[in-house]
């Protein structure tokens, strides 16, 4: 009785935090079932309870990673633009705020580079880029592109955004610090790029 309550004080939220940190500042490898345990004050058998095992907790996070990024990119394509942008600046300005306030989501999401773990984060990010260029083509001029343009454009919209959110990431700063640079950074890629719905 008393192991079930402790088990359940642990939740499945915590120990998602403690070991995605644990894997983006140790490394996947480095990290046992029993290593998150002890990083959470619990035993290792208390883990069980939620995850099978250490390769079954780490899809979990990139799982919840990946979902609450599209619930945020589709949230934001559904609201009316403000403050002087697009609904495709704001888009993409959701993005770069998601991974600056979230480092460690989006290094395991975007920047792992271990063979093995990006088996498990392929399938994901190709289904957060459809949903992300679907979402930019929505917003893109329709008379103003040829097929192949409206095909490459989210993709160049993606790897600029990437890039941007690469660069700062290794700063520690909040989105708050960068935004003058991220609204300047997103203006000039969406320059000619969107339509204003």
């Amino acid at each position: 009785m008393a192991r079930r309550a402790v088990e359940r004080e642990l939740s499945r939220e915590r120990i998602l935090e403690a070991a995605r940190h644990l894997f983006i500042t140790k490394g996947y490898r480095a990290i046992s079932m029993r290593s998150i345990g002890q990083h959470l004050g619990y035993s290792h058998g208390s883990l069980y309870y939620h995850f099978k095992e250490k390769a079954e907790l780490f899809y979990a996070i990139v799982m919840k990673d990946f979902n609450d990024l599209t619930i945020l990119l589709k949230q934001t394509a559904g609201k009316a633009p403000s403050d002087g942008t697009s609904k495709l600046e704001q888009i993409l300005l959701e993005f770069i705020r998601f991974g600056m306030n979230n480092p460690y989501q989006y290094e395991i999401m975007f920047m792992i580079r271990d063979e093995e773990l990006l088996a498990y984060c392929r399938s994901e990010q190709s289904r957060c880029f459809d949903i992300f260029a679907t979402l930019v083509r929505q917003h893109l001029l329709e008379d103003t592109y040829c097929d192949e343009e409206r095909r490459n454009l989210p993709l160049t919209l993606f790897l600029s955004t990437h890039g941007f959110i690469s660069y700062y990431i290794q700063d520690k700063i909040s989105f708050e610090e960068i935004k003058p640079a991220a609204i300047a950074h997103v203006k000039v890629l969406c320059r000619s790029f969107y339509s204003k719905v």
